[in-house]
């Protein structure tokens, strides 16, 4: 039968790439812990661990393991922390993932609302690049919840939270600054602030000017959400970012992209949200998206 030390040993192995730091962090014997792992791999069917000569290598079935191995250990520790918050012995602690966009724009005013009504509740944020990073972090148990564009297939609970728009950012002195609306296609010969690969708002640009019958040139990459509307306004070129994030009394002249380019966010979690993540949805659908 597994048991969540097996699961532990495993992480921990993995984590550290040897058998002896790990059970010098585990502060058990090298013996005590190859057992262990051999006991776990007899209940697996199969072998999980590769000892090569330098580190340590998962096999096909150790993969697999893995990710539900550090959901059950995440679980447990909630379930502990759950518990003693219910004694009485210590204040909670909310964990949300969510992107990095997200952080920006959508959840500053949410997180305003809760610590008016959960002021001893703690908040930890997880951030991710891209959407895939940030469902595969919470398939595998990183927090109690995640904020982010709808996830497809997720077999958890999903709240959709609303409508997210995207608009178009350019200097003031930029030949497009004028009016309110554009299309996209007018801004095709144009080189880009971009995203970097990997970015999840580089996919949403991509498809949008895809959409529009081009692809877009960069003539700059960022890494930083933040940055796009800055360097768009400083005349590096067009940028396309969430309305949400620019600041009060931002510089550059905002043009909302005909047709729209949107995506829906929502929150959710691995199973039924517990009591803190429910009342933090709430909180996300009340205070909206902008």
């Amino acid at each position: 039968m597994t048991t969540l030390r097996q699961l532990e040993y495993l992480v921990t192995v993995v984590d550290e790439g040897s058998f002896t730091r790990a059970a010098e962090l585990l502060h058990v014997t090298q013996p005590a812990l190859s057992h262990q792992i051999r006991a776990l791999e007899r209940s697996a069917g199969g072998p999980l661990l590769e000892r090569l000569p330098k580190n340590i290598r998962l096999t096909p079935t150790g993969r697999a393991m893995l990710p539900h191995a550090r959901a059950a250990l995440a679980d447990a520790q909630r379930a502990n922390c759950a518990a003693r918050q219910a004694a009485g012995l210590e204040v909670g602690e909310l964990q949300i993932a969510t992107l990095y966009s997200i952080t920006l724009g959508v959840l500053p005013a949410a997180l305003k609302t809760w610590r008016k009504s959960y002021p001893d509740v703690g908040i930890r944020l997880f951030e991710h690049r891209h959407t895939d990073e940030l469902v595969e972090a919470m398939s595998a148990g990183e927090a109690d919840l995640a904020v982010g564009p709808e996830p497809s297939n997720w077999p958890g609970t999903t709240r959709v939270l609303g409508i997210e728009e995207l608009v178009v950012v350019v200097s003031p002195d930029d030949p497009a600054a004028h009016g309110t609306t554009i299309a996209l296609k007018d801004l095709a010969d144009r080189a880009w602030v971009h995203y970097t690969p990997g970015h999840g708002l580089a996919d949403v640009l991509n498809r949008a000017c895809a959409q529009a019958g081009f692809e877009p040139r960069a003539a700059v990459h960022t890494e930083q959400t933040a940055a796009a509307p800055a360097l768009a306004a400083a005349g590096l070129g067009p940028a396309l970012v969430p309305a949400n994030i620019l600041p009060a009394g931002f510089e550059g002249h905002v043009l909302r992209p005909d047709p729209p380019v949107c995506r829906t966010l929502t929150a959710y979690t691995r199973g039924e949200p517990d009591p803190l993540a429910a009342a933090f949805i709430e909180v996300l659908t009340t205070v909206g998206l902008e």
